[in-house]
């Protein structure tokens, strides 16, 4: 993490609209880690987040918000609602220093006693540093969907991750 200010955590509101975007764009235009194509509004994805099962939380440090990390409905379908995906996405110049391990940490200690089954992570590939994350906190593959997504003229595997809660 960098060394200026040490990050704070806390739940998004939709004060921190515009960075969550500023943000996931960034990995819209230049990554396949999300197969949007191109960077529109996130205010209907951000309106999920009830605090309970649903989180979404912020990481500041330099008072701007630096990532991300999300838990969010698996399928629409009444027999998922034990189910979250999780998603983390984190300002390009701050991977690597650790500052993905301790928001998850906080978005997991944020879902204590909620009524949840199972976290599942779809990864685009190839993407080793995600994959490291995941494992840390006791995610297992589950298996991989094959030329699952067209991004940038070329097809992308993604593997799945599963994890108990």
């Amino acid at each position: 993490m960098p060394e200026s200010s040490p990050p704070t955590f806390r739940p998004a509101t939709e004060d921190d609209l515009a960075a969550i975007e500023r943000i996931y764009h960034h990995y819209v235009i230049h990554s396949h880690a999300t197969f949007d194509v191109e960077a529109q509004s996130r205010r209907g994805w951000f309106e999920q987040f009830d605090g309970g099962k649903y989180r979404c939380i912020v990481a500041v440090f330099d008072d701007a918000v630096r990532g991300y990390a999300c838990s969010q409905h698996f399928r629409a379908k009444a027999a998922y609602e034990t189910t979250v995906e999780l998603s983390i996405y984190l300002e390009h110049d701050v991977t690597l220093r650790g500052l993905g391990k301790a928001l998850y940490r906080e978005l997991f200690t944020a879902l204590e006693g909620e009524d949840l089954h199972r976290a599942y992570a779809g990864i685009a590939l190839p993407n080793e540093p995600s994959i490291a994350l995941h494992k840390q906190f006791g995610f297992s593959l589950l298996g991989q969907y094959s030329e699952v997504g067209r991004k940038f003229g070329k097809y992308w595997d993604v593997a799945w991750y599963e994890k108990a809660l």
